[in-house]
């Protein structure tokens, strides 16, 4: 950990980039360099430009600097990208093709075949993708991606269900907070006494990541995981943490002690290499009644910990429970900085 890399990034003004400024305001091993935003931004100092709106002041250390264009070249050694979907590939593509680590929050490269879609304690293998992507950018840059927050959620919960029994299917209903949709996201009279039942792309994202990821590399490529998904998302008032009731169907069904045990007591790599991110427990599993709630569970293991509960037999499929994670630290920014700290614990940056 003796050498500090020089990070911009990308996106710097919204809400997730701030969540990426403060969380690596004080890391020991990232340093922010450059920030990057639209052209109304541009040529101000971070300050000028940004209106902060998470706990706590601004981070003295990016005050006084100046927003760029979010195009190479950037004073940095990689770029974490919180960009809008819309923008995000062709400007990703550029900064992996002009050499750069990108390390992405965005959903335009999740499912590209040759490119990484990351949760650390679950898929590390699939960081052998990277040899296709050196094929593709000559210059050493590359691109990982990290899940949809909601998806994260999900297989994090699923991952070691899926390792000790065989998930054949799974049925999840979420409920997402309104800081998912951004600022100022939802207006106020649509949300307010209300529940919004569509969020556009969210389930087909959930559906088609969560096989790729729960999928296994094959040398080159990833096999999807054989495995029913289906979902549907619900934007809720609530401020931060997305939850989601989850049936899972098993080829091996557990007893409900042994399905508790592998929640409880997973473990992996981030774990084992003392990433500065990662949780001391990636899954905690609450067994009152009520739990777990947005407002009591989202800050486990400073965001970076999901909680589940409600464990029951299900009368359709095997098994039901409840599962909750703080949708912009575990399920954006905090995923991003997991997986640059294991690329840099494997040797890859």
């Amino acid at each position: 950990m003796s050498r500090r890399y020089r990070v911009g990034i990308l996106g710097a003004t919204g809400m997730v980039g701030q969540r990426f400024i403060q969380l690596l305001a004080d890391h020991p091993q990232f340093a922010v360099s450059a920030v990057a935003a639209s052209d109304r931004s541009q040529g101000k100092t971070y300050g000028e430009a940004c209106t902060w709106r998470l706990s706590g002041e601004m981070p003295a250390a990016v005050r006084s600097l100046t927003v760029q264009p979010p195009a190479p070249p950037l004073d940095c050694d990689l770029v974490f990208s919180s960009l809008p979907g819309d923008i995000a590939r062709e400007t990703e593509g550029s900064f992996a093709a002009a050499g750069y680590p990108v390390i992405s929050n965005s959903s335009a490269f999740r499912m590209d075949e040759d490119v990484p879609l990351l949760i650390p304690e679950v898929n590390h293998q699939h960081l052998g993708l990277l040899e296709q992507e050196r094929k593709q950018y000559p210059s050493g840059g590359f691109i990982v991606t990290n899940p949809n927050c909601s998806t994260i959620m999900l297989v994090l919960a699923l991952a070691p269900l899926h390792a000790a029994f065989g998930v054949e299917a799974t049925v999840a209903t979420t409920l997402q907070a309104l800081s998912g949709a951004g600022y100022p996201g939802v207006a106020s009279l649509d949300v307010i006494d209300n529940v919004l039942p569509f969020i556009g792309g969210e389930e087909e994202k959930i559906e088609t990541e969560t096989t790729k990821i729960l999928g296994r590399f094959n040398d080159s490529r990833i096999e999807l995981a054989p495995m029913a998904v289906s979902a549907q998302c619900h934007r809720v008032n609530v401020a931060d943490g997305h939850m989601a009731a989850v049936r899972v169907k098993f080829a091996r069904k557990p007893t409900l002690d042994e399905l508790r045990e592998s929640l409880s007591s997973f473990r992996s790599l981030p774990q084992e290499l003392g990433l500065c991110s990662a949780p001391a427990n990636p899954i905690v599993v609450r067994d009152e009644e009520d739990r777990p709630q947005p407002k009591l569970d989202r800050d486990a293991g400073k965001g970076m910990t999901i909680t589940a509960g409600r464990l029951k037999p299900d009368s359709v499929l095997d098994y039901r429970f409840v599962v909750l994670s703080h949708n912009t630290i575990r399920g954006a920014a905090g995923a991003a900085i997991l997986n640059a700290e294991l690329l840099v614990a494997l040797g890859h940056l």
